[in-house]
C-alpha cells in the first residue's frame, strides 16, 4: 500500500504543525501543498456547494496543475483547508482527514475529524475528539532544542522553573500591572528554583518591561532574540507557567516532558473556547497536575477510520 499523503496548507504555521503530527501518527509520509481560496466569495461558496455534495478545486488556486498520483490519503487543518481537502480527496479517490472542528461544512462527508472538545463537537462516528493541539515535536526535537540551551546557558538546570510568557488575544488581556502581579507570585511561590522565561512575538512591549526588570537565571525578551528556549524549558522543568491563551504552547506543556503545568489567567470573563480549553485541561489533570496527554486511543481510531 502507498503510504504517502498530501498535506494542504494553508500557512498558518499552528495549522501545519498538527496536520503534520496526524500523518506521522497515522505512520504516513507526507508532501506540504499550500492551497487557497480565489477569493472570499469563493470560501462562501464553499459552505453552500458542500451542504448539496458539490466539491471542486475550481474554487481554489494551488490544486489545478498539481500531479496527485500514488496517494493514500488528504489531510488539512483550519477553515482554509477543510473543502479543498474534501475536493482534493475526491478527485484522488482517497480518505480524507482533518484536525480542528470544521464548523459549517458537511460533516458526514469527511472520513476522519481530529476536533479538539473546547470546540464541543458534535457526537458521530468519524469524528475523534482530543483535549488540546496536536503536537508534531518528538525525543529528537527536544534533545536538539536541550543541546542548544546549553549553549546559551551555563547555569544550573535541576530545579527549573519555566514561566512562558504569550500576548493578548480576542479572547484575552495582558497587562503590566497584572504580569508584575503574576511574576511576583511566581518568584514567591519557586524560591531557590532556577527560573527562566521567555516572551513572545505576541508580547506587548509594556508587559516584555515589567518581565525584563526580575532576576532571571535565564531570560529570552523575543522583541531582542528569536532564538526558541521552549523546547528546553518543556523537557527539563518541573514546573511550566504558561499564560492560558497560549493554546499551542499550553498543548505542548501538556503532551512532552513532566512538569507541572500552571496555566496564568489571563483570559477575559464570559464563556469561550479558550476558556473551555484550559478548565477541560485542567479537569483532566493536565493543568495544576503532571499529567500528560496520551492520544495513543484517538490515533488508533483515526487509522481505523482512514482505513490504514
Amino acid at each position: 500500500m502507498n503510504n504517502k499523503a498530501i498535506i494542504l496548507t494553508d500557512g498558518k504555521a499552528g495549522h501545519e504543525n498538527q496536520s503534520k503530527a496526524f500523518a506521522r501518527a497515522l505512520g504516513l509520509d507526507f508532501e506540504l501543498v499550500s492551497v487557497q481560496f480565489k477569493g472570499r466569495f469563493a470560501k462562501s461558496a464553499s459552505y453552500l456547494l458542500d451542504k448539496i455534495g458539490i466539491r471542486t478545486i475550481g474554487l481554489l488556486e494551488g490544486l489545478g496543475k498539481q500531479n496527485f498520483a500514488h496517494l493514500c490519503a488528504v489531510i488539512g487543518t483550519g477553515s482554509g483547508t477543510f473543502y479543498a481537502a474534501k475536493a482534493l480527496a475526491r478527485k484522488c479517490g482517497v480518505k480524507c482527514g482533518v484536525v480542528l472542528y470544521p464548523r459549517g461544512y458537511d460533516l458526514a462527508s469527511f472520513d476522519c475529524i481530529l476536533a479538539p472538545s473546547f470546540d464541543n463537537p458534535a457526537k458521530r462516528s468519524n469524528v475523534v475528539e482530543i483535549p488540546a493541539n496536536l503536537v508534531a515535536n518528538d525525543a529528537a526535537f527536544y534533545e536538539k532544542g536541550v543541546a542548544a540551551f546549553s549553549e546559551r546557558h551555563s547555569g544550573a538546570t535541576d530545579n527549573l522553573v519555566g514561566v512562558i510568557v504569550g500576548g493578548p488575544n480576542k479572547c484575552s488581556t495582558m497587562t503590566a500591572e497584572w504580569t508584575k502581579a503574576r511574576l511576583d507570585e511566581i518568584f514567591a511561590a519557586n524560591k531557590g528554583a532556577q527560573l527562566c522565561v521567555t516572551t513572545s512575538r505576541r508580547t506587548p512591549a509594556d508587559v516584555e518591561a515589567v518581565v525584563d526588570s526580575y532576576p532571571w537565571d535565564y531570560k529570552l525578551l523575543y522583541s531582542r532574540d528569536h532564538f526558541n528556549p521552549i523546547p528546553a524549558f518543556v523537557k527539563l522543568a518541573k514546573r511550566l507557567y504558561v499564560t492560558a491563551e497560549s493554546t499551542g504552547m499550553l498543548s505542548e506543556a501538556c503532551t512532552f516532558g513532566s512538569a507541572e503545568v500552571v496555566a496564568l489567567d489571563n483570559l477575559n470573563p464570559g464563556p469561550h473556547k479558550f476558556r473551555r480549553f484550559v478548565e477541560n485541561l485542567r479537569a483532566g489533570g493536565y493543568v495544576d497536575g503532571c499529567r500528560k496527554i496520551d492520544l495513543s486511543a484517538q490515533f488508533a481510531r483515526a487509522r481505523e477510520l482512514m482505513g490504514i
